[in-house]
């Protein structure tokens, strides 16, 4: 038990001191930021599907029900990084930006019989951006506009699986979650002398509840298909957003302010999660997912006619539809590539936000990756995962992004609650 506290103490610490924005996409100024799943090392390989999946060597907290799978004797600790390289296309003006970071840290281990319990630090939005853009209104007047933003929110979770008959499993997260966004507008106009600058900030702190549920189906001895669904309720997250009104008139040295705050203005959605998984022994399993976000009914603050106040139509509903499968020639086998759990992944997902009343662009992805088995004479069971992750997102008129993305994630698992026998 001491091994297990250190562990989540770890897990706390470890990203708390690590988490930072994991994207520099002009896109994160919309809504809540650019918003991240649930996987881990060897759900990011098959691009994120993970909802039917449950192995009793994984954690996988896309669907809480899967820790009831977990083995009797396993102390599962996993951990992972990544980074990218962006590159930009707007109407021929090409740029590109990296960023990375530390993505998150899951410890799971079982309480008692059908019984698992997992813990650790996810992400669930990041914000990061930086840039500007010139205007001439006419021949005496110029204004230069800049954007900046930073932040994103975090979600410490515990969470439990449990298999009350043979078939069906169900499970819960309880996750804190915590964060804030800073984001800027400053323009500057040349007839007047004047900047004016917009400042939007909150500070988040409330929680998330994600429930699930999987359903095994036998079809023979070394194959079934597994059902798997996640319901998270959408609140309020009872924050108070702030937008700073700043006029400085330059010419004459004056600076007229004014703060406005909606009382109680941010929400998170429901969420719905739906995926199947086919499953043949330990060589074979193949899955697709897919989630809906109600962000519809969500309304969102916004500054417009001198007024800040929550309006609605900012949001939509969000799609995102994966398909992914992983493949292991011979798990047993003597030479290292059989050996090897070879991944990979597709998929598309729909904006949860409008930009000036048009959609926002639309993502495909497709991933490919392996996970490689360390083995000697003190850890036998555990993975080394690596994976690399292309992103496009385009909309009609709107700045293009291609995104190259490398994951890298280390699942340590060993039998911490083996009892030795000495003879």
């Amino acid at each position: 038990m001491n091994k297990i506290l250190a562990s989540f103490v770890l897990a706390t610490l470890t990203t708390s001191a690590f988490a930072q924005s994991n994207t520099n996409s002009p896109y994160s100024q919309f809504g809540l930021g650019d918003l991240s799943d649930q996987s881990v090392s060897f759900n990011k390989g098959m691009n994120g599907v993970g909802l039917a999946m449950r192995r009793g060597n994984e954690a996988n907290p896309m669907n809480p029900a899967s820790y009831s799978s977990i083995d009797s004797l396993t102390m599962i600790f996993d951990a992972g990084l990544s980074g990218q390289i962006t590159n930009y296309n707007e109407n021929g003006n090409k740029l590109s930006g990296k960023s990375g970071g530390f993505d998150y840290v899951v410890g799971l281990f079982r309480a008692w019989k059908n019984v698992g319990i997992s813990f650790g630090v996810l992400p669930y939005s990041s914000i990061g951006y930086s840039y500007s853009e010139s205007k001439v209104l006419n021949d005496e007047t110029a204004a230069a506009i800049g954007y900046d933003g930073d932040g994103g929110l975090h979600q410490l979770f515990i969470g439990t699986g449990i298999r009350p008959i043979k078939p069906l499993s169900i499970g819960f997260n309880l996750s804190y979650l915590w964060g804030d966004y800073n984001r800027s507008i400053a323009s500057f106009e040349s007839s007047d002398l004047s900047v004016l600058t917009k400042a939007y900030r909150a500070d988040i702190s409330s929680y998330k509840f994600d429930l699930g549920m999987q359903l095994e189906l036998p079809l023979s001895k070394n194959d079934n298909i597994t059902l798997g669904a996640t319901w998270s309720p959408g609140h309020s997250l009872k924050s108070d957003p702030e937008c700073l009104i700043t006029n400085v008139k330059t010419s004459i040295g004056k600076a007229d302010t004014t703060l406005y705050k909606v009382k109680d203005g941010l929400s998170l959605p429901t969420t719905y999660g739906f995926g199947i998984a086919y499953n043949h022994a330990q060589n074979l399993r193949v899955g697709a997912d897919l989630q809906i976000q109600k962000w519809g009914s969500v309304d969102f603050p916004s500054y417009t006619n001198g007024v800040y106040a929550l309006k609605s139509g900012l949001l939509k509903d969000s799609y995102r539809f994966n398909v992914g499968g992983e493949w292991t020639p011979n798990p047993m086998g003597r030479n290292i590539f059989q050996r090897v759990r070879y991944r990979a992944g597709v998929g598309m997902a729909t904006p949860y936000y409008y930009i000036n009343g048009k959609e926002g662009p639309k993502e495909l992805s497709a991933s490919l990756g392996f996970g490689i088995p360390i083995m000697n004479g003190y850890n036998n069971r555990s993975i080394l995962s690596i994976s690399g992750q292309f992103v496009r997102r385009s909309a009609d008129n709107m700045i293009k992004e291609n995104m190259f993305r490398l994951n890298i994630g280390f699942t340590f698992n060993e039998r911490w609650f083996a009892k030795w026998k000495v003879e």
